[in-house]
């Protein structure tokens, strides 16, 4: 652990330092506790270009055999609307080439074998 991870704010903007919040489900060290907690883990780890926790932490019937990651693509804010116990609905904003864009999604998430998986989502709109 470097200093830099205990002070460095969290990309998912909860307030809190990566360390304390997104980087223990992305090394492993624990699962994700809620659905909502996994959605905010995945939006840091598409912050960070990490494609295997991506990959990991989706569900095996809908998991692609890759992503595509841009890395040109900067992400900027998460903003949870709302989330329930297997739903979370948010915007995502990220710049590429300069203009802002915006993710609307609905994702469906899975609790099983102790530990919570992003199954699919519904793009509500995409700008």
């Amino acid at each position: 652990m470097s200093k830099k991870e205990t002070v460095t704010s969290c990309p998912c903007g909860s307030g809190k330092t990566f360390f304390d919040c997104c980087q223990p489900c992305i090394n492993g060290i624990r699962p994700a506790l809620t659905a909502a907690a996994l959605m905010r883990s995945r939006y840091t780890a598409y912050a960070l270009q990490n494609e295997q926790y991506l990959l990991d932490s989706w569900h095996v019937s809908t998991r692609p055999e890759s992503i595509g990651l841009d890395p040109a693509a900067k992400w900027i804010r998460l903003n949870i609307l709302n989330s329930n116990k297997d739903h979370v609905e948010f915007i995502a904003t990220y710049r590429l080439q300069g203009k802002a864009h915006k993710l609307h999604e609905i994702s469906r998430f899975v609790f099983e074998g102790g530990k919570w998986s992003y199954l699919d989502g519904l793009i509500k709109s995409k700008a």
